[in-house]
């Protein structure tokens, strides 16, 4: 069925008849069309979240029925369906936390609440009167007002279906939902937040982050971070995995010992959830390239530039927003954000490149960081902060990774918006890099019995070219052989771009590799079957394109092959097999970044 301007009219309508019955002061419905369908939202009061659901999917089934009643005959018999078994399902999930879980706290599901009525209804006035009784069920009358008192005094907030964190750090407190306090009675005095920064972007978020926490480190501060690997205090693994989205940032702002907070913030946990903090000190987004188009509506890089722009709603009237002047959409969208969230905070633009671009921004009353002369310098309030020399940064390799010159500008920025000052900056941007401990996973560099091993998690095009055009000005007559998989969360012709840039660099060996914690959805095979047929369409013979089913076997395979003088490019994307490769290279040579 056309999804046409009548049937979102309809929608749109009784999304406003049911926010007028339950007396919701803000009533917005957005429809967005994009390449799969169509996105559907409303807004809600923060404690009818739940019920926002239910309305939103009332009212687009009620209109669909209307339209064609024999076709959707079955829809509510389904809706009924549906929520029995997610009801029944929630409740006997021993991971849903005891205050989430409605067989504990009937809150947290309001359908579950005894003498509610839980069943689904299409009729309207039946539809309106249920809702009003798992409004009541739901609401929190105190949630709302203590948020207003947080916004009141600048402080930032916390919430999701469990728990409100007022203040953050080392300066907030949490109280269960279930047992929230009366605003007279929450310690104001002793609540405050901590400096605190958002990083996002297509490439890049992990180094950026890592260097803002060794600065606030250096700094004075104990620095908890967020990223692809876990949940950081300092040194200390907090958790251990992918924790670039909100639930990795809700554990870094509510620990207790955190002095600054270092926020990781992935496209995905932005489209699903949205940001977990409402308030930081600046944000940056270091790129935005091709990739995973096709998920939650996004279609297209404007799209893509939209979500990852979303962190200039969070920050700080006195911020600082610090952006890529080399990327186009990025230079293009930014003119757009105050018609979008009403303002905008200052800008900063960093560089790896474009001195005279910087400059322009400069005469405007900027902040901007970029190579001059050889080095990184910070621009802001009319005064030039010079950071060192690129060559002397062990991170920039010299200057030939011009991707992590990017993100030392764009981390630079970040850090003096945090308070940090450019001498601290220096001195950390001097070291960073020259251990392996620095930056795990990113631009690790051995030699291994006279080949030059490189380890990065290079995981889209952009980023493998990137990668790749470091291990090409390395090899300096020797062969090239790299690894090369991708996730399955991606399109067929984003698989095959990524087998195009390999093909670009002329590599002597391309070990393809099944990434087996990342098929997510595709069948065994299918992701190395494309990313071969590719090259080989390209003329890559099948002796140089051998396929692994781990990313341990086909590294393996690479440095049995390797000879003195060859580099190899390894792109390794689960955290133990980078473990695995690296215990192994540490056996067979040293560490050597320069």
């Amino acid at each position: 069925m056309p999804v046409d301007a009548a049937l979102l009219a309809a929608w749109a309508a009784r999304v406003e008849r049911a926010a007028a019955r339950l007396d919701w002061r803000e009533r917005r419905s957005v429809a967005r069309r994009h390449a799969g369908g169509v996105s559907l939202a409303i807004a809600a009061p923060c404690d009818q979240l739940f019920l926002a659901t239910e309305v939103n999917e009332w009212a687009l089934c009620a209109a669909l029925i209307e339209r064609d009643p024999q076709r959707w005959s079955g829809l509510e018999a389904a809706l009924v369906a549906e929520a029995a078994a997610v009801s029944a399902g929630r409740a006997a999930d021993p991971a849903v936390s005891p205050a989430a879980n409605p067989a504990v706290n009937p809150a947290a599901n309001p359908a579950a609440t005894p003498g509610a009525n839980i069943t689904p209804v299409i009729e309207e006035s039946a539809a309106l009167a249920r809702f009003e009784r798992l409004a009541a069920a739901e609401s929190q009358p105190t949630l709302p007002t203590l948020l207003a008192a947080a916004a009141a005094r600048g402080l930032p907030c916390v919430l999701d279906e469990s728990e409100l964190t007022l203040g953050s750090g080392a300066g907030g407190r949490s109280f269960a939902l279930a047992r929230l306090p009366e605003v007279i009675d929450v310690p104001w005095e002793a609540l405050h937040g901590v400096p605190t920064a958002i990083v996002t972007g297509s490439n890049g978020k992990t180094t950026t982050v890592r260097l803002l926490a060794a600065c606030a480190r250096a700094h004075g501060w104990r620095a908890a971070y967020n990223c692809t690997d876990g949940v950081f205090l300092d040194e200390e693994a907090l958790a251990s995995g992918d924790y670039s989205g909100p639930a990795g940032a809700r554990m870094v702002l509510r620990e207790p010992r955190a002095q600054a907070a270092i926020l990781e913030t992935a496209r995905g946990g932005i489209l699903r959830r949205g940001i977990a903090v409402s308030r930081a000190q600046t944000a940056v987004v270091t790129n935005v390239s091709a990739d995973h188009f096709g998920e939650y509506g996004i279609d297209d890089l404007a799209g893509l530039a939209d979500t990852k722009l979303t962190v200039a709603a969070v920050v700080a009237p006195d911020g600082l927003l610090v952006l890529n002047a080399d990327d186009p959409q990025l230079r293009a969208q930014v003119l757009g954000l105050e018609r979008r969230f009403g303002r905008r905070p200052p800008l900063g633009w960093f560089s790896a490149s474009g001195e005279t671009l910087l400059h322009d921004y400069g005469a405007r009353g900027a902040a901007t960081c970029g190579v001059r002369d050889g080095r990184l310098v910070v621009h802001r309030y009319g005064v030039d902060d010079d950071l060192g020399a690129i060559a002397n940064m062990p991170v920039a390799m010299g200057g030939i990774a011009a991707y992590n010159v990017a993100n030392l500008a764009g981390a630079a920025l970040a850090a003096v918006a945090l308070g940090i000052g450019p001498a601290t900056i220096a001195v950390v941007f001097a070291r960073f890099g020259a251990d392996l401990n620095d930056n795990p996973g990113r631009m690790m560099r051995f030699d291994a019995d006279g080949v030059t091993v490189l380890i990065d998690y290079a995981h889209n095009p952009d980023g493998l070219r990137g990668f790749l055009r470091v291990a090409d000005h390395l090899r300096r007559g020797g062969r090239l052989g790299l690894l090369l998989g991708h996730a399955g969360n991606r399109q067929d012709a984003d698989i095959e771009e990524l087998a195009r840039v390999a093909a670009e660099f002329r590599p002597d060996l391309v070990v393809v590799k099944e990434n087996e914690a990342q098929r997510r959805g595709r069948a065994p095979g299918e992701v190395p079957h494309i990313l071969r047929s590719e090259l080989q369409r390209l003329g890559f013979l099948d002796s140089t394109v051998p396929v692994y089913g781990s990313e341990v076997e086909a590294a393996r395979h690479a440095l049995a092959w390797a000879q003195p003088g060859d580099v190899l490019a390894l792109p390794l994307h689960s955290l133990s097999a980078r473990a695995t490769v690296v215990a192994l290279l540490q056996k067979k040579g040293s560490a050597t970044p320069k």
